[in-house]
């Protein structure tokens, strides 16, 4: 996708040949000029924006919670009581598959708990665990979530992996907090589409 974005780019804003004359003779209509032109910027927009039939991306708010973000597939939404913080805690998950990847979103409210960042960080380590990931393939780097709170400050986790039947699969995982919120953000793929994952991601804000 990103080599068809380029690919578009160049011939849009190449210096040496007018566009029109590559892509229509000068004796065509003037109706398919504007056919032509018409559907070649949309598709430069479908591109630009990482659209695809398969990802049909749409705004979901979890709950209460402040929390949006965008998916692109019509989520499952459930709750599942969890030991988190030394006590039994609701969690709000949904989540759904779109595109060869699987999208999903769980948050608790740790209300009291004053040792939100320890669960945090043991939250990730659980979730490195269970994709059997090592140091040697788990990258963190700073993700910018507006509203969410500072400290801890929100982190991007990209790891590699394999899945219960020991096929590799590739997790991209965001972890924050708001509050007494704790919350984790998950894109998991055999491999990840970066359009996809940068529309995911940086899509996350509390209101």
């Amino acid at each position: 996708m990103l080599a068809l974005k380029t690919s578009f780019m160049h011939l849009l804003t190449s210096p040496f040949t007018p566009m029109a004359s590559r892509v229509f003779p000068a004796a065509a209509p003037r109706w398919v000029v504007r056919m032509v032109w018409g559907l070649l910027a949309l598709l430069v927009l479908l591109v630009a924006t990482g659209c695809s039939p398969k990802l049909n991306w749409r705004d979901v708010q979890p709950g209460n919670s402040g929390l949006k973000l965008l998916l692109p597939c019509k989520p499952d939404q459930g709750d599942k009581i969890v030991p988190l913080g030394g006590r039994p805690t609701k969690m709000t998950m949904l989540g759904c598959d779109a595109g060869g990847a699987t999208f999903a979103v769980a948050l608790a409210d740790l209300g009291e708990a004053p040792n939100v960042p320890e669960v945090l960080a043991q939250w990730q380590a659980l979730t490195l665990s269970n994709m059997k990931a090592t140091p040697a393939t788990t990258q963190s780097r700073p993700l910018r979530v507006p509203g969410a709170s500072e400290d801890p400050a929100p982190v991007l986790v990209v790891a590699q992996g394999q899945r219960p039947d020991g096929s590799a699969v590739n997790g991209w995982a965001a972890y924050f907090t708001k509050g007494s919120q704790v919350v984790q953000v998950v894109m998991y793929a055999s491999a990840i589409e970066p359009v996809a994952a940068e529309i995911y991601f940086a899509s996350l804000k509390f209101d």
